[in-house]
């Protein structure tokens, strides 16, 4: 970017960026073009990037700074700052480019447009996906070319020139990138908007699912005839809202979008992504406490089940005995176990995945009160998942104790056998006796 630009860059950084007011202008990279024949006869295109401002202001007003190319952008039904929402204007992508109509004959139905008008689309995108559109300048020359320019015979442009030009049509989304659940309802947003009334055009949709171009929607304004589903007819009539509604997320809803719009000659189109995150449902198969004697021997095992995509990070921990709410500077911290093993990934029947970690544990008596904690990351989680269990390790019961309740369970019931039998004599004695 040259040194000029950056200065009225810095001058304008407080002014602009921090006030309620639109964007007065946007720097911009403009890449021109140059197509040629090759040695071989087959035609090849050159670009040059260049500094440039995309200007807005009334015609005829001076440029910000003189020594870029500008586009001054006049007043029309399509204002393009309207769609400017969040973000720096300095952080904000910005490109301009030539637009060729490649030969097709027609006038644009809008005030002053002539046949020879030039015409350049402009792309603005948010850094990180909030916004983007793309809009459609329309300039006319103040003298009629020689001869009808084409895609192959562009005109040259100054770098210090001036060039005034309107918004003609405009195609927006803030659904660049949605990161969206299973089962949800998801819109994905995309507007078009033109500078004259009653517009013919024609929208599209279609989707590019796991490598297979999948055809959506279509509508032809002129025809009448619609194909497909998702799109409210209302609003894509009234106000240009071909916004596309997936009631049902599941996992074959993932994939690239294209929204496509077309009005007389010009075509425009917008990359949308949809990507499905499903984090895990993380459980232990013991409780929030283990007890086991000394010396046995116990499978631990976490589960993550249903999660989407694929990887995922599952690690256990082992804190030493006490409260981690105790720990003070210096005390001995979470260390993480080495010998855990990983099932293999098992895939459910809606698209879903889960995983095992697991590990055996030969329980200790100095163990005991010892913290164990699996914990679990996927990139739909904002933090890790986190759950443990408190091991309690007792003595192993000896021999004796074994032998001591068996020989008093033993005597019990030999003295309740001769209590019974006593019992049982006195009562047969009592019924012999004569009265």
């Amino acid at each position: 970017m040259g040194v000029f630009l950056k200065l009225f860059i810095c001058m304008y950084l407080f002014g602009v960026i921090c006030s309620e007011e639109q964007v007065p202008w946007l720097a911009c990279t403009f890449i021109d073009e140059r197509v040629f024949l090759n040695n071989e006869g087959h035609r090849e295109t050159e670009l040059h990037p260049r500094d440039a401002l995309l200007q807005f202001g009334p015609a005829g007003g001076p440029p910000v700074n003189p020594h870029t190319i500008t586009f001054l952008i006049t007043a029309s039904r399509v204002d393009l700052r309207s769609y400017i929402v969040g973000g720096s204007p300095e952080h904000l992508e910005c490109e301009i480019r030539r637009y060729s109509m490649r030969g097709i004959q027609g006038l644009w139905p809008s005030k002053g447009a002539m046949p020879y008008d030039l015409w350049f689309t402009c792309t603005v995108k948010h850094p990180e996906d909030s916004f983007t559109f793309t809009g459609y300048l329309r300039h006319t020359p103040s003298q009629p070319p020689s001869s009808m320019e084409d895609y192959d015979s562009f005109p040259p442009i100054g770098d210090r020139e001036l060039i005034t030009a309107s918004a003609s049509m405009v195609l927006h989304t803030r659904s660049v990138v949605l990161k969206v659940a299973l089962r949800s309802q998801q819109k994905l947003q995309c507007r078009f908007s033109v500078d004259h009334k009653g517009p013919k055009f024609k929208v599209g949709w279609r989707a590019q699912i796991k490598g297979d171009w999948v055809e959506l929607y279509s509508h032809d304004s002129h025809s009448g005839v619609t194909r497909g589903s998702g799109v409210s007819q209302k609003g894509l009539l009234s106000t240009g809202d071909a916004t596309l509604s997936i009631p049902f997320v599941k996992i074959s809803s993932e994939g690239k979008y294209v929204c496509s719009v077309s009005v007389g000659q010009l075509d425009a189109s917008l990359d949308l992504a949809l990507h499905v995150y499903e984090p895990p449902s993380v459980s232990l198969n013991v409780g929030p406490e283990l007890a086991l004697q000394a010396g046995a021997e116990q499978k631990v095992v976490c589960e993550a089940e249903g999660y989407y995509p694929l990887d995922v990070e599952m690690e256990w921990y082992q804190e030493p005995p006490g409260e981690p709410a105790d720990y003070r500077a210096g005390a001995p911290l979470p260390t993480k176990l080495n010998n855990v093993l990983l099932s293999s990934h098992r895939h459910n029947r809606e698209g879903t995945f889960a995983l095992s970690a697991f590990f055996y544990y030969r329980a200790a008596l100095l163990d005991t009160g010892r913290r164990f904690t699996c914990r679990v990351m996927h990139r739909s989680l904002r933090t890790p998942v986190r759950i443990g269990f408190t091991l309690l390790v007792h003595e192993p019961t000896s021999w004796m104790f074994y032998l001591a309740v068996v020989s008093t369970l033993v005597i019990f019931l030999i003295i309740f056998r001769m209590l019974h039998y006593l019992y049982t004599a006195r009562q047969e004695s009592r019924k012999s006796k004569p009265y």
